[in-house]
């Protein structure tokens, strides 16, 4: 059983070992102290992300063996997450990931790897067959979308939580982003490649003034470029972090008014007037910014993975150009 203590807003966004539920509905608060497994804490969020895991497995695994089996879309559940998937696919890696470069360009002188369409019989044959140098990506960012959007979408359960309210989940996340922003080049172009075109070229006029300013021009820019490196995901785990963590504690705000006002009337013997009507009050706002937040649990998920799979493909680019 977790210590009394006086509920806040911020509690009830934060990740933590004991999961409350009814708080204070029942006299004493109804909590789940979470286990240590080998030695580490099990968190709410932690069970969150594996509930957000399984619901997608629920969800995509039989869909999958539908379309494998040459099913024909029917209903709106399979057509919305079918459709979901199909606009990750067309309208975020396609665009964002369609790389072609002309021969003159390293030995290689394509797309993304060996196999990549070099003629104009060879991405006529593509297009029909549907595939695009971009695809391997997909499955991804599928992914990659799919657990923010849930784990996004988990907070707008009552006694839950949305996991990406934590800056160590969005952390992660982006750790994973920058691993893979690195990795596509370096596998594409190699390591000493990658690491020469991440460092600048400048073209200075003769004369020993000159050349000394391109070194500290070049110093400059190198150390700039290798700052924007960690900056890029930086930006995505904060972007996300302060989006779903602001539009929490705002509903929580309004919630938490029904508990003070309560607090301050009921028990005091003050009347009920005051409280039914902030109560209302409460419910018809957190309704109507509930609505605003599912909406802001999709931005917020697509504007991370758009941003992943720009940053991807301008890397990919860089690297193949240089």
């Amino acid at each position: 059983m977790a210590a009394h203590h006086e509920p806040t807003p911020v509690h009830e966004v934060q990740d933590m070992a004991d999961w409350v539920f009814f708080e204070f509905l029942f006299g004493e608060p109804k909590s789940w102290h979470l286990p240590k497994i080998l030695g580490i804490q099990i968190t709410k969020f932690m069970i969150l992300e594996l509930i957000a895991a399984g619901l997608i497995l629920l969800i995509y695994i039989p869909l999958a063996r539908r379309i494998r089996q040459g099913g024909l879309p029917r209903g709106r559940f399979w057509n919305f997450f079918e459709g979901v998937l199909t606009f990750i696919r067309d309208e975020v890696a396609r665009p964002n990931l369609d790389i072609h470069h002309s021969h003159g360009h390293g030995a290689e002188g394509h797309g993304f790897d060996d196999a990549g369409p070099t003629t104009l019989h060879e991405q006529k044959e593509m297009a029909k067959s549907g595939h695009h140098p971009a695809d391997q990506f997909v499955p991804f960012l599928w992914t990659l979308f799919l657990f923010i959007l849930f784990c996004n979408l988990m907070g707008m359960f009552p006694m839950m939580g949305s996991p990406t309210a934590s800056i160590w989940v969005t952390g992660g996340l982006a750790l994973i982003v920058f691993v893979l922003l690195h990795a596509v080049p370096i596998a594409k172009v190699g390591l000493v490649p990658y690491l020469k075109s991440l460092w600048p070229k400048i073209e200075m006029p003769p004369g020993a003034v000159f050349q000394v300013m391109g070194i500290l021009f070049t110093i400059m820019i190198g150390l700039i470029e290798i700052m924007g490196m960690f900056i890029k995901s930086g930006v995505l785990a904060v972007r996300l972090f302060a989006n779903m963590f602001a539009g929490h504690m705002v509903l929580a705000n309004i919630l938490f008014f029904i508990y003070v006002v309560g607090k301050t009337t009921i028990l005091q013997g003050q009347g009920h007037f005051l409280w039914g009507g902030v109560t209302v009050a409460s419910i018809i706002g957190v309704v109507g910014l509930s609505l605003l937040e599912l909406f802001v649990g999709f931005l917020q998920a697509y504007i991370f993975t758009f941003l992943t799979a720009l940053f991807i493909g301008m890397n990919l680019q860089h690297a193949v150009e240089h």
